[in-house]
């Protein structure tokens, strides 16, 4: 079955908005694993309007799941996740600017640039995920970097979904059939939700583990934490 880390960024988010530190984003973590998720992932940005790279120090030692930090590999975040040794580390190509991940790597045009960072986090034993665009190309040469795993980007899966959702899973049904063959495990994330995860989970063979944030913290506000990560554990049955 596909494993399911829960994205906490935007309880850091709502946090931040009032100062203090209500809702308590460690706390938080702790019961999203005690509700059944089987990860947590956090992605600390260079600004810190959400989660805090504090955060992370505080996270790690009372996390029993999986950890995944999320980020451009830039140097404060080398800093960081190799102080931390997360069980995985999943690079993303984010502008300082970008307001949420909005592409995935180039894996031909930054490969050397790749190979680097993914060495040096191996030498930690930290698995590695690579963002990727739903493209066999970039999934494909990923593997040339020496990653684990890539990462799906599925905003246009989810954008495309209610128009045709044959059409809008096609893309990655070959990039995740290319990776397959590349010898590469297969993670997901992003604007996956309740609507559109099961026929997602269920058309990509070989998922290993989706990351779901903003829509599990939106459906919380009407259902509650634990019975939303039900909701979508459920989801993830096929």
């Amino acid at each position: 079955m596909t494993k399911l880390s829960v994205n906490i960024n935007k309880i850091a988010t709502l946090r931040n908005a009032r100062g203090g530190n209500l809702p308590d984003v460690v706390k938080a973590a702790i019961d999203c694993e005690k509700f059944g998720a089987q990860g947590i992932t956090v992605h600390p940005r260079p600004d810190e309007r959400h989660i805090r790279y504090r955060d992370v120090y505080e996270l790690k030692p009372v996390l029993t799941t999986e950890f995944n930090i999320e980020g451009n590999p830039e140097s404060k975040f080398m800093d960081l996740v190799l102080a931390i040794k997360p069980a995985q580390v999943t690079l993303v190509p984010d502008a300082v600017d970008a307001i949420t991940s909005n592409a995935g790597w180039d894996t031909i045009k930054y490969k050397n640039h790749l190979i680097d960072i993914i060495s040096e986090l191996h030498k930690y034993n930290i698995r590695t995920s690579i963002f990727v665009d739903a493209d066999p190309a970039m999934a494909e040469a990923a593997a040339y970097t020496g990653t684990d795993r890539i990462e799906l980007y599925t905003e246009s899966y989810a954008t495309n979904y209610r128009r045709g959702r044959e059409e809008a899973i096609a893309p990655y049904v070959s990039a995740a059939r290319a990776a397959r063959e590349a010898g590469l495990g297969i993670n997901a994330g992003h604007d996956l939700n309740l609507d559109n995860l099961r026929y997602f989970a269920s058309q990509i063979e070989g998922l290993l583990e989706v990351s779901i944030g903003h829509a599990l913290i939106a459906d919380a506000l009407y259902y509650g934490l634990e019975k939303t990560i039900q909701l979508y554990l459920k989801e993830l049955e096929v």
